[in-house]
Order: structure tokens, then sequence, then C-alpha cells
């Protein structure tokens, strides 16, 4: 199997960067759930946001390279039996969840930043505040972020 892609298949690479994301993204959704229900006294309170920083980060950072790997090679033909429509939906589908993703990590650092802290990656370096409107704007990205996680988790539901 090749690291490019060609006309008629995905490379290596491509189907890593597919997988992993589809991995870490359901699990940043697991665990953002089960963040919800966290109290001050949980042993992991502050573990599983730094986590799921981290790996919010990590997700931004891997829709950049996807992107940029999609553009720089060639586009993989649908296969002959698929109809005009399905190819379509599909398009719109991978489209979606593009920006979905992207509204994703956006509504994330607005959470995470709104009281003018950076975060973290992993402890390597930190991601700075660029807009820091303190709770208000926590609660409104907050609810924004929830409402996106659920319509991405739902439109990749779709795609499966």
């Amino acid at each position: 199997m090749q690291l490019k892609n060609t006309a008629n298949n995905y490379g290596v690479v491509s189907i890593f960067i597919h997988w992993i994301m589809a991995i870490i993204i359901i699990g940043l959704f697991i665990l953002g759930q089960y963040m919800a229900d966290l109290d001050y006294y949980d042993s992991n309170y502050q573990t599983a946001p730094w986590l799921h920083k981290s790996f919010g980060l990590l997700i931004a950072f891997l829709l950049i390279f996807r992107i940029i790997w999609k553009i720089m090679n060639p586009k993989v033909m649908p296969l002959s039996h698929f109809k005009k429509n399905e190819i379509k939906l599909a398009n719109v589908m991978q489209y979606s969840m593009y920006i979905l993703i992207i509204l994703c990590c956006i509504s994330g650092v607005m959470i995470s930043t709104a009281e003018g802290a950076g975060i973290s990656f992993f402890g390597l370096f930190e991601i700075p505040a660029i807009i820091a409107n303190g709770k208000e704007q926590a609660e409104l990205a907050e609810e924004f972020h929830e409402f996106v996680t659920l319509a991405l988790i739902i439109v990749a539901a779709i795609h499966m």
C-alpha cells in the first residue's frame, strides 16, 4: 500500500488520519459526557479536562494536516456503481463533518480561554488566550460546544 492517494485508492496516510481522528473524536465525546457529571472532589476533576483539551487540540492539528494532505493528493474517484445523488450526499456529509469539527475546536478553545488562561498541549506548549470575555463567553461557548459535538456525533453515526 502506498502513502499517497491515487485516483482509485486512499493511501496509508489518509486512512490512518481518518481512523485516528474518528477514534479520538468518539473518545472526546465520551470523555465530555463523563466530565459533565464531575464535581470538584472527584479525583478526575483536573485530569479529565486537561486530557480533553489536549486531545481536542490534537484533533485541530490533525484536521489542518488532513485538509492540506487532501489538497496535495489526487482525488479518489467514487466507485462506478454509486449514483450521483449518493456521491453528492457523501460530499455534503464529509464537508459537514469538517465544519462541525472546526466549530467544536473553536468553541472548545473559547470555553477554555474565556478567563484568559492558555491551553496546555500535553504539557509541551501552551496555546494562548486570544479572546477572553469571562464567564459569559464560557457559558455561551459551552452551550454551542455541546450542540455542535452532538451534531458531529450524529453526522458521524450517519456516515458510518
